[in-house]
């Protein structure tokens, strides 16, 4: 089998594999605040891409979490800071999500085998959630608006080490390879080598990098929030 990293969504349609499992990553925040989320009980989560849908789902009365460049919206229950869905807030709820990057993603890569959300914080669940079904894996860093980021790049690399030195996965192209290598040259600094990144700039300038070092922390979560399609609605759940 094997593991290949997308760096941007913007490639994706060049990475597509129908009978493949995506692995959609965005680590500052969106997917490592799922993880929490499920992590503390939340029983659903409906990625929405916009914010428009977001605000139709709250006059509704749903929950909702929603951020747009890294600032929670107002209208809000939620931002997408994994500190803000507490087991209080969120056990056995339903929760609408949109955020500039993650979402958007999730709804690119929704035709695929199965799709899924990884973060550090769930590296180890993910990779063995990969391995039980056995097929090849994309993963699919969210960026920043369509550029690539460092972040997300380091899980992919993260990813393809975990997978390659199982034995049962081999580096498909050069992307995964170049993941990889920038994921075991900095993997013992993550927190040096993040910190002069665009997104920490943006995290810092708007008091938002408390949660930068529990995203960059390995294996706190056992979950694995699964992508479903019901009733032409799309859903994450956990099994």
């Amino acid at each position: 089998m094997k593991i290949d990293v997308c760096f941007s969504p913007v490639l994706y349609p060049v990475y597509h594999d129908p009978e493949a499992i995506v692995v959609v990553v965005d680590v500052f925040r969106a997917t490592t605040t799922m993880a929490a989320a499920f992590q503390n009980g939340v029983s659903s989560i409906r990625p929405v891409a916009s914010v428009e849908e977001a605000m139709e789902y709250k006059r509704k009365g749903w929950l909702v979490g929603a951020e747009r460049n890294v600032k929670r919206c107002d209208f809000a229950d939620f931002g997408n800071s994994p500190f803000d869905y507490t087991p209080e807030k969120v056990t056995g709820r339903d929760v609408i999500f949109t955020t500039t990057n993650g979402t958007k993603a999730i709804t690119i890569a929704k035709s695929a085998y199965h799709v899924i959300t990884g973060a550090f914080i769930n590296l180890q669940a993910v990779a063995d959630f990969c391995r039980k079904h056995g097929r090849d894996v994309v993963v699919l860093c969210s960026g920043w608006q369509d550029k690539v980021n460092i972040e997300d790049t380091l899980f992919g690399g993260a990813l393809v080490d975990v997978l390659v030195s199982t034995g049962e996965y081999e580096p498909a192209t050069d992307a995964a390879i170049i993941a990889r290598d920038m994921w075991r040259n900095n993997r013992n600094n993550l927190l040096t080598y993040i910190d002069p990144t665009d997104h920490m700039a943006r995290l810092k300038a708007n008091h938002l990098a408390d949660s930068v070092p529990y995203c960059l922390t390995l294996n706190s979560a056992a979950v694995v929030p699964e992508l479903t399609i019901e009733e032409g609605i799309l859903v994450l759940r956990t099994r």
